[in-house]
């Protein structure tokens, strides 16, 4: 029986979790929930699950959780989420955002399991990150379907994330494309909220939502693969897959690719996560092939979806610049999200923020902080100024 933390219970990622551990009851125990403001939702999810210690990262909502479960430690504010962590065998972190990265730094400082959903916090923190992925039996299993899937490639081939296989010669991510893929700039200044936040094949958050549609989340996802695995940039490759079948695959010196397929289910890359290294039964993602007609693979628009290009300018800058993107682009989809831009302003607002990095580097942990504050302040001057 492993003890589960789960971080970030109450999002997506976090409600498919539980899925799997309620599936699972003999081998995990949720000791630790956290969540942000969703009290409705921690309540059911205490009331079934009973675990040791519940953190609210609002204090108001911390206030109500404790007055209800007078028998469980409830704890609020964003320094109770570190203090979660010591007392589980895996620490999932599905925190969304740049809020993931001190989470992320203590699990693997204390040399713990660490099921990472959370590609803010390895993409910001990269440099810090790599630091403490060095304390004994401290492990990184991504949570994310694509990182998920290389892993899977990879087993039996990779060596150390900052040694990687002299066999491999790419990785190859796949991306749906999103709901936008195809149309032109023009089509592209037309785009809705509403229409931003239909995904073809995923269900998740609006903030991941909106960064596939720009493929941002791609961009971002190609970073997280170079500090997963120690690939250089110019070997990592992107491929819009709009059946959302083939995760990512992995292209070796003797031109064999492997591929990791199945149906588009988080809980798949969840299960295979929590399980590691052994496999556990389940259905979740299983492929009909009578069913599967073909599969397609093509470029991606770079000029249209300039996310992604960004992202690769980003990470080869390295330093605290991938903290620069990042942290622009949470500023620049939250203001997508309150109405204060159009979708088209993304790429263009991260793009004007990258133009001020001060090329700060990433010796020290708050090294990482002040880079995600100053890109945030400057993405906010940009703002007002337009």
């Amino acid at each position: 029986m492993k003890d589960v933390a789960l971080l970030g219970s109450t999002g997506s990622i976090g409600i498919q979790t539980l899925d799997v551990v309620r599936a699972n009851t003999d081998k995990f125990n949720i000791k630790v929930l956290a969540a942000g403001t969703s009290v409705e939702i921690i309540r059911n999810q205490i009331a079934e699950f009973r675990p040791e210690t519940v953190i609210m990262a609002d204090n108001d909502a911390g206030r109500l959780i404790k007055d209800q479960f007078t028998e469980i430690t409830v704890l609020s504010g964003q320094d109770a989420l570190k203090e979660s962590v010591g007392s589980s065998d895996i620490i999932v972190n599905a925190i969304v955002g740049f809020a993931g990265l001190p989470v992320t730094l203590t699990a693997l400082n204390e040399g713990k399991i660490l099921a990472l959903a959370n590609k803010e916090s390895l993409i910001a923190g990269g440099p810090i990150v790599q630091k403490a992925r060095m304390t004994k039996s401290a492990m990184i299993i991504p949570v994310d379907s694509e990182h998920s899937a290389l892993h899977q490639c990879l087993h039996g081939y990779q060596s150390t994330f900052n040694e990687p296989s002299q066999s491999i010669r790419q990785l190859i991510l796949t991306a749906s494309g999103g709901p936008f893929r195809g149309l032109t700039l023009q089509e592209l200044e037309k785009v809705t909220l509403d229409e931003a936040l239909m995904h073809p094949t995923w269900n998740m958050g609006p903030k991941i939502t909106i960064d596939s549609s720009t493929l941002m989340n791609k961009g971002l996802e190609v970073i997280e693969a170079h500090e997963l695995f120690g690939v250089p940039y110019s070997e990592i490759n992107v491929v819009v897959h709009p059946q959302s079948i083939v995760h990512s695959m992995v292209e070796f010196i003797d031109s064999s690719v492997i591929a990791q397929l199945s149906m588009p289910d988080m809980r798949l890359p969840i299960t295979y996560a929590l399980n590691y290294p052994n496999r556990n039964d389940s259905q979740w993602g299983s492929i009909n092939w009578h069913q599967i007609t073909k599969l397609e693979f093509e470029q991606p628009d770079f000029e249209s979806f300039a996310c992604l290009k960004l992202a690769y300018q980003a990470g080869e800058t390295g330093q605290t610049a991938p903290a620069w993107l990042n942290a622009a682009n949470e500023v620049a989809v939250e203001a997508f999200l309150q109405h204060q831009i159009m979708w088209v302003d993304i790429p263009h607002l991260i793009a004007d923020v990258l133009d001020n990095y001060d090329g700060r580097q990433a010796i020290e942990e708050n090294d990482i902080y002040e880079a995600d504050k100053q890109a945030r302040l400057v993405a906010r001057k940009i703002m007002e100024r337009k």
